[in-house]
């Protein structure tokens, strides 16, 4: 038990996001929500400035001080602050120990002692919270090779990484090549896989199907963030050889703009931009193959895509590229192809088997094996709130590696 805990209460965990509670579904919070079963949790927001756009969303004089929210029993949400301009090289040294002594001052109100603190966003946040308090690395990405993507000060990044890596007494990555690069550096990485929530996706068919779409079948999908981690390519050559496609999910303007057009405008292209989460089953409703096109890039070797999962989840066959994550999964029920023209292959192959029954319960039955609820099983039982004896057997998303 941590010290100063109350015998009637459940252990405490600080969960440092990287991503706001009230933002899109991601990893992090889908896996704080499984993790509720087994403790409390005091979920903090990435900081935010009084310049911001966040900011300027929930109101300037709201978001000059931090924000403490009830958002059910058991879960507490911390809405930090930073200083103006704080990701510059001169005012970024004051962002942890602002950071630091914001979530303390919201445990003295909530009169709370952290039984483990997760750091998912690299933000120097392990060490320092205390005597037996278990402090943890949440790798969900490459972040080094995320940040020549998104244009962050490489340097600071690799900073970051390596002093959360070194006062980390439990470091966690999501695919083997990520935990075999932390391993280089130091830490003793175990592999947490993404999981899927497959209870979201149980009822696609059923769900009514969206009205603006209107392609002819087969229809290749792919949900999600369209940025450069997506191989236009091959994309392009789904079309060329007959098929439908359609496409949701933000596009980043700086990827591929004009062939992003061009492909938006063919008549058996739809696509529909960012949806909301609730919306999904009604674009998977119309789908016969959901499609992974990642590019061969470290970060991508890297990542460990919730798609896929989701796909599966959904009845749905999946073709991915040639990614270790696919290949971890160990299933046929995965096709993977790299090249333009045995990509454009396997999704018609696969898409002739898309709607047969027994496909559908194997790619269904697969997910759930992979659910969200078995990760927080086994994140759990990593983190000593429950006996490594009740852990699922039949879940493989945690193995030492």
């Amino acid at each position: 038990m941590t010290p100063g805990a109350k015998v009637d209460e459940r252990p405490l965990v600080v969960i440092f996001g990287a991503n706001p509670w009230d933002d899109v579904l991601m990893n992090d919070r889908l896996l704080a929500v499984e993790l509720l079963r087994y403790c409390d949790i005091l979920w903090v927001d990435p900081h935010m400035s009084v310049l911001s756009p966040r900011a300027k969303e929930r109101g300037r004089l709201r978001s000059l001080w931090p924000e403490t929210e009830k958002v059910q029993e058991g879960l507490t949400l911390l809405r930090p602050v930073a200083l103006p301009a704080h990701s510059r090289a001169g005012l970024r040294h004051t962002t942890a120990p602002l950071l630091r002594s914001q979530t303390r001052r919201a445990l003295l109100t909530m009169g709370r002692t952290p039984y483990a603190v997760i750091d998912a966003r690299f933000g120097r946040m392990t060490g320092g919270w205390g005597p037996g308090v278990l402090n943890v690395m949440y790798a969900m990405d490459d972040v080094v090779g995320g940040a020549y993507l998104m244009g962050r000060d490489v340097g600071a990044v690799l900073m970051d990484e390596r002093e959360t890596l070194a006062r980390a007494d439990l470091v966690l990555a999501v695919s083997e090549p990520l935990a075999d690069r932390l391993r280089g550096l130091g830490g003793q990485a175990q592999l947490l896989a993404n999981g899927v929530a497959v209870e979201m996706y149980r009822d696609v068919d059923g769900a009514p199907p969206a009205p603006e779409v209107d392609l002819p079948h087969p229809i290749a999908g792919i949900i999600g963030y369209l940025s450069e981690r997506i191989d236009i390519t091959l994309l392009e050559a789904i079309v060329e050889a007959g098929m439908s496609l359609l496409m949701v999910g933000q596009h980043d303007p700086r990827f591929e703009p004009a062939r992003f057009a061009r492909l938006a405008e063919h008549p058996r292209v739809q696509y529909v931009g960012l949806q909301p989460f609730a919306k999904l089953s009604s674009y998977l409703h119309h789908i016969d193959v959901g499609v992974t096109p990642y590019v061969d890039s470290e970060f991508n070797r890297a990542s460990c895509p919730l798609k896929t999962l989701e796909y599966l989840a959904a009845g749905r066959p999946a073709v991915s590229t040639d990614l270790p994550a696919a290949r971890w999964l160990g299933t046929d029920l995965i096709r993977i192809a790299s090249e333009p023209a045995a990509f454009a292959a396997a999704v018609r192959d696969v898409s002739a088997e898309s709607r047969e029954p027994y496909y559908m319960a194997a790619r269904r039955a697969f997910a759930e094996n992979h659910s969200w609820r078995r990760r927080g099983d086994d994140l759990a039982t990593m983190l000593g709130l429950v006996p490594a004896a009740h852990r699922s057997d039949e879940s493989e998303g945690v193995r030492p590696v």
